[in-house]
């Protein structure tokens, strides 16, 4: 794809949650930045076999930590969060933005969102306090792709 919206795991706590994003950016052609330290070793060998036979095609870009991430990305950080004010949906996504999706378990800290460029929101009028984090970069992936076409 032309458009390659970037996502980036922060310290994933679940395995099986990383295998389904690297099946995400597979078929949508986005490029999966692992930030570090996981909450399970990680290696390419265990992405493989929780990503099945997308682990072959996928473009994952391993980070030791924060800071090596924020001296290799490119284009504008646009933090997933439950606390962002603006919405998904009135959002303008541009070419080359990276999601970042926090921990499963704690999000990211204050000073990580603070280098987000924008925090989001993904409007849930239901009951549920979260989504699940592939899930969630899957809604936002599908809304820049459709933006972006």
């Amino acid at each position: 794809m032309s458009h390659q919206v970037q996502i980036a795991a922060f310290q994933p706590d679940l395995a099986p949650n990383l295998g389904s994003l690297v099946r995400l950016g597979v078929c949508f052609g986005a490029p999966l930045h692992v930030i570090e330290p996981c909450g399970f070793p990680f290696s390419m060998k265990l992405l493989r076999t929780r990503a099945l036979d997308y682990g072959e095609k996928a473009d994952v870009r391993h980070h030791d930590d924060w800071d090596m991430f924020q001296q290799k990305r490119s284009g504008r950080l646009i933090l997933l969060s439950t606390k962002g004010r603006s919405d998904l949906w009135d959002f303008n996504f541009a070419p080359e933005d990276c999601l970042l999706l926090g921990r499963e378990s704690a999000g990211v800290p204050d000073t990580v969102a603070a280098c987000a460029d924008h925090v989001i929101r993904i409007a849930m009028p239901g009951d549920g306090r979260s989504l699940n984090v592939a899930i969630a970069a899957g809604i936002a992936l599908g809304e820049a792709t459709r933006q972006l076409r």
